[in-house]
């Protein structure tokens, strides 16, 4: 950063109250797009150049590798060149543009505000539709508690791949490590699956996903945990961090089940159980020792509660941001 000291976290913390507040501007969207949608089109580029089904696996798991290593090349050396002669202010506000506070807060705000008013004994076809635009399940026949555990769920995840992650990269590596995550996680959710036309070409990167994603998956419930701490009680801290650690592994991938466990013991609910995809019943397992049948005001709570979260990561970050170069300062004084 041109005209920052060395170690700042200023960048972040600007980038995420600015987004925060603002998001990314609807009438920018329409002019231009959004960086994620550039990514996006870029991969599925990649997709329908190199992922032929008549190939064989070892070919196609190589040539995904490449695709991810090019992409990597292109988006990441772009950042860093971008980096070199941008001033700080102006990488925070581009990083801004790959965190989704404002998109998911108003997404999950959607499906609460979609309710009749009358709850379940209502048409439940708006808040399912609303639903939809933030998962890949099958909602059209969920009832309230199926509306309000997904919601939920997605909240929670989202909370770690949409905010949380992206922002740590963003901290440690600067703009370019924000630009990286987002890139490798738009992949993984457009490539890596594991159906036929996917299980080699985006293995690596879902790998790559799976690896950038640990730590911060982890973190987001260590967050959850303390707001739990800090706005319900130690006792409730306690318990949202016993049920990220005993129940997180529980999830079939190695990172979502820490923000959705530690969101279970926070709000003292059941999430997980079984979920339809494409027509198909997963059994998945509970998470957390709570009620499993759920309603509007669990996601409104849950909604709440994760703003909360958002507001201390800020404060830490805040924090983090006034105390480094002091502390910085005060190790190179005592340097012999």
């Amino acid at each position: 950063m041109p005209d920052m000291p060395p170690g700042t976290l200023l960048p972040a913390l600007v980038a995420l109250l600015v987004e925060r507040a603002v998001g990314y501007p609807r009438a920018l969207q329409r002019i231009i797009g959004h960086p994620v949608e550039w990514m996006g089109a870029m991969i599925a580029r990649a997709d329908a150049w190199c992922n032929r089904p008549a190939l064989p696996p070892s070919v196609r798991l190589a040539l995904g590798g490449l695709c991810m290593l090019a992409l990597a090349a292109f988006w990441g050396g772009g950042a860093w060149l971008l980096a070199q002669w941008l001033p700080w202010w102006a990488q925070a506000l581009i990083a801004s543009t790959l965190l989704a506070q404002k998109s998911l807060r108003e997404h999950v705000q959607a499906i609460i505000d979609a309710f009749p008013a009358d709850g379940a004994h209502g048409d439940l076809s708006a808040a399912r539709r609303a639903l939809s635009m933030i998962v890949g399940r099958d909602t059209g026949r969920f009832g309230e508690s199926e509306i309000a555990h997904a919601a939920i769920e997605s909240l929670a995840e989202n909370a770690s791949d949409g905010i949380i992650a992206p922002l740590l990269w963003l901290a440690v590596l600067g703009l370019p490590g924000i630009v990286l995550y987002k890139l490798v996680n738009t992949a993984d959710s457009m490539i890596g699956h594991l159906d036929d036309r996917y299980r080699h070409f985006g293995k690596v990167a879902a790998r790559l996903d799976d690896v950038l994603n640990f730590i911060p998956a982890r973190f987001t419930a260590l967050l959850y945990a303390l707001t739990a701490a800090l706005t319900v009680g130690a006792q409730a801290g306690m318990r949202t961090l016993k049920t990220a650690l005993r129940d997180a592994r529980k999830h079939v991938s190695p990172n979502a089940g820490w923000p959705e466990a530690a969101m279970a013991g926070a709000m003292n609910i059941r999430l997980g159980g079984p979920r339809s995809y494409a027509g198909r019943v997963v059994d998945f397992p509970w998470l957390g020792d709570g009620r499993a049948e759920l309603t509007r005001a669990d996601i409104a709570a849950a909604l709440a509660f994760h703003e909360k979260m958002l507001w201390l990561a800020a404060a830490l970050l805040a924090v983090l941001t006034l105390s480094l170069p002091a502390v910085q300062g005060a190790a190179s004084t005592n340097l012999p």
